[in-house]
């Protein structure tokens, strides 16, 4: 929600009913007429633009962050808050929240942005080896040149590695790597080979809800058609093969589902799929025909006891050659999350396999097209599959830092779980990996019929209400999909461990006398 400026000497104060400043009517009405007029002439208008984009929604970047940052903003100016600062919780943003970032990956990205610092002896030599390499393989020797449009070719070939290792020795083709600018990147990049035809043969994509905001924004923007299914939030956010198999079943009437989309560890849920789980899906993916899209960013990110990361590729190859030859799959990993949280440098990669030859010469073109992901993230990301090894005068720096930036999440992750659970009103399922909480908020029916009457969603009516009272962001549930009936809100585990005790201890106490007004 932007809202329109006013001018200095015209402004007045109206609060509506959601703690939002809005101009009086008229004022509104005078800025719509000038926007019609400004507008007649252009070509390029609302009614003019590409429709799907109208429909693209983006819940962690939404009216509510929209919110806090003209707050943050009021704070700056000296308007008086029942807070003094305003607590993002809303979006995985690590180094935003003060995580720090891994020396050795700073050191060799400093090294290879100004390579006149290769003379100086206050850099370790494995930092300085990684830098070379890097910077020979760029053209110019030089992070500012274009690379290939796939991605340098010795990080292609890292990231095989990489792969190999973490698979037990699953062999990987480095042709079958793409470097992108983040996830994001590849999913949407994607996508836009998958998305084809008109009604009932338009495609499908089956997503999970609650789901990540950019699947849903990406399927709007291509004009695709959004196949919910549904977690069991009774059974910690599991997927079940039965509505997998409903949801299938019921798209199938309207369109054309081809494409399955997993999220493991889980973004906003937090759970960690079992290894049954992933053989099911893909089992099911082969019986139906149904190509996979293996969101795997927070692999590193897995914290509860009894839980394990395990790749998609991986399972698929130890499946036997039955599924291992003929299901295609598309995994993707970033430099953004796990320990390293390089949200800025847009580093990340995907690896396709059983990709139609045909199909893979048009994702070359549809890469060509961009020229070349970013090369310091292209860089970045060879430092996470390439990191000091044993003996290296790097390796205790490095492992000692990992460790303790997994073991804080681990700790807050614990923490997030058991405070919000002391509150009536709220369930929160143990979170097991990834970044955030996706807890259950139980709203009075005096609270839900206030925000219809205002047109939002009962969850945004309450964040909306939290932030303005307390200064703490969080996104609505209704953001990322929910069944029916229940609100919930996301937040992520990521602020420092004081900041996340007074934040936990801020949403108990607005909760609890949310309750009570609205009772």
């Amino acid at each position: 929600m932007k809202l329109p400026q006013i001018s200095s000497h015209r402004r007045v104060a109206c609060v509506s009913l959601s703690g939002v400043s809005e101009p009086p009517r008229g004022l509104v009405q005078e800025k719509m007429t000038e926007n019609a007029v400004f507008s007649q002439n252009k070509v390029l208008t609302i009614d003019t633009m590409n429709p799907n984009v109208k429909n693209v929604e983006y819940a962690v970047r939404g009216p509510i962050v929209q919110r806090a940052v003209q707050i943050e903003k009021e704070l700056r100016e000296g308007v008086k808050k029942p807070f003094t600062e305003v607590i993002k919780a809303n979006i995985g943003d690590a180094h935003a929240m003060g995580q720090q970032p891994i020396t050795f990956f700073r050191q060799v990205l400093a090294l290879c942005s100004y390579p006149e610092l290769l003379k100086d002896n206050m850099f370790p030599e494995d930092a300085k080896s990684r830098a070379r390499r890097i910077l020979q393989a760029c053209g110019g020797s030089s992070l500012g040149a274009y690379s290939a449009s796939q991605g340098i070719d010795c990080v292609r070939q890292d990231v095989a590695r990489y792969i190999e290792r973490r698979d037990g020795g699953v062999p990987c083709d480095p042709d079958n790597v793409y470097l992108t600018s983040g996830a994001s990147d590849g999913i949407v990049t994607m996508l836009k080979l998958l998305v084809c035809g008109e009604g009932a043969s338009k495609t499908g994509v089956m997503i999970s809800i609650p789901q990540y905001p950019l699947y849903s924004a990406a399927l709007a923007e291509l004009g695709a058609v959004q196949v919910n299914y549904y977690l069991n939030e009774e059974k910690c956010w599991s997927m079940d093969l039965s509505e997998l198999e409903r949801s299938l079943a019921e798209a199938r009437k309207h369109c054309n589902p081809k494409v399955l989309c997993i999220i493991n560890p889980g973004n906003p849920t937090g759970q960690v799929q079992s290894r049954q789980c992933i053989e099911d899906v893909i089992r099911f993916a082969a019986k139906e025909h149904l190509f996979l899209m293996a969101d795997e960013v927070y692999q590193d990110n897995v914290y509860a006891e009894g839980c394990q990361f395990h790749s998609f590729k991986k399972v698929l190859f130890e499946l036997g050659p039955q599924y291992s030859n003929t299901v295609e799959l598309v995994s993707f990993h970033s430099t953004s999350k796990c320990y390293m949280g390089e949200c800025g440098f847009r580093g990340g990669y995907m690896e396709v396999i059983n990709m139609d030859p045909e199909v893979k010469a048009q994702l070359i073109k549809l890469v060509s097209v961009r020229l070349c992901p970013a090369v310091p993230g292209q860089a970045l990301m060879d430092l996470v599959v390439n990191s000091p090894q044993p003996g290296e005068p790097s390796y205790t720096t490095f492992m000692k830092e990992r460790t303790t930036t997994l073991s804080l999440l681990a700790e807050k992750a614990k923490l997030t779980e058991e405070i919000l659970n002391t509150v009536p009103g709220i369930t929160c399922n143990p979170v097991q990996g990834a970044m955030y909480s996706f807890p259950n908020i139980s709203l009075p029916q005096k609270a839900i019929k206030e925000a219809k009457a205002l047109g939002q969603a009962p969850d945004m009516f309450y964040c909306m209400k939290m932030l303005e009272e307390t200064g703490i962001c969080l996104v609505p549930g209704s953001g990322f999909g929910q069944k029916d009936g229940t609100y919930h809100f996301r937040m992520t585990i990521l602020p420092p461990t004081d900041k996340l005790k007074l934040l936990l201890a801020k949403v108990k106490e607005f909760h609890q006398k949310f309750t009570r007004q609205y009772s």
